[in-house]
């Protein structure tokens, strides 16, 4: 089995690479099942209906986010209707959507697409090591699941390496996103699981993590409220996590 798992997509020129991108992918790369973060896709924050159904178009399984995923308001009842985008699943019980649920690769095979965000430098969630946990009950790799990734959305290596080694051989891959760079770590852990702690971003590399360049760099020199940060428009790279 061939998966692909794009990084966080940041504004149009994120899109545009990805819209182009997929289809030729899928075809060189023989691919069975795509994932794509969708959490910046839209000016850089957020997710609209409109933006997950030109990802699905043009090949993605299935959607992920992150912390955005709440940042464009008509995404929220989405999450209950459309079962291909998920949200972090350790949001408290009652939010929309859900972060862990089985889909057909090309094949018909079973992919268990689990998708769980960090603690550390993060929103308070709930605990993603438990909810891992809960989330694997009855799920058996190998036997009635042929493949099981985990998007973990976090900002501190230690803790997407924490709960990699706490997978290792349970899971197919760890792959973390967020923090739109991409880090020099891929590996096959002892046990067999794949893991690399950000596969990066689709977008603007020309920036600061996707964004224009002017605005962050005065809200960091100033550190008063300045100008919207907007997401850069230039030529963008896809950046992306290759499964096999």
């Amino acid at each position: 089995m061939k998966i692909l798992i794009c990084g966080d997509v940041v504004g149009k020129a994120g899109r545009r690479v990805v819209c182009d991108a997929l289809p030729t992918l899928r075809r060189e790369l023989d691919l069975d099942f795509i994932v794509v973060n969708g959490e910046n896709a839209a000016g850089g924050f957020g997710i609209t209906p409109k933006i997950c159904d030109q990802f699905f178009d043009v090949g993605a399984d299935v959607i992920t986010t992150g912390n955005h995923a709440w940042d464009q308001k008509d995404i929220i009842p989405h999450f209950d209707r459309e079962k291909r985008l998920l949200r972090p699943h350790n949001y408290p019980e009652g939010t929309p959507g859900t972060g862990a649920a089985i889909f057909p690769d090309h094949q018909g095979r079973k992919v268990l697409v689990l998708h769980f965000m960090g603690r550390l430098f993060m929103p308070s969630l709930d605990d993603p090591f438990a909810g891992v946990e809960m989330a694997l009950l009855n799920r058996h790799l190998g036997s009635d699941i042929a493949a099981i990734i985990l998007d973990f959305h976090g900002e501190a290596t230690s803790e997407k390496l924490a709960i990699a080694h706490m997978l290792d051989g349970r899971i197919s891959a760890v792959v973390g996103t967020h923090t739109h760079v991409p880090t020099a770590d891929a590996q096959v852990l002892p046990g067999g699981t794949g893991y690399i702690s950000d596969i990066g971003m689709c977008g603007d590399y020309n920036s600061v993590i996707g964004m224009k360049k002017e605005a962050s760099i005065e809200r960091f020199r100033k550190k008063l409220p300045g100008p919207r940060l907007e997401a850069a428009e230039g030529e963008a790279t896809l950046c992306a996590g290759f499964i096999e």
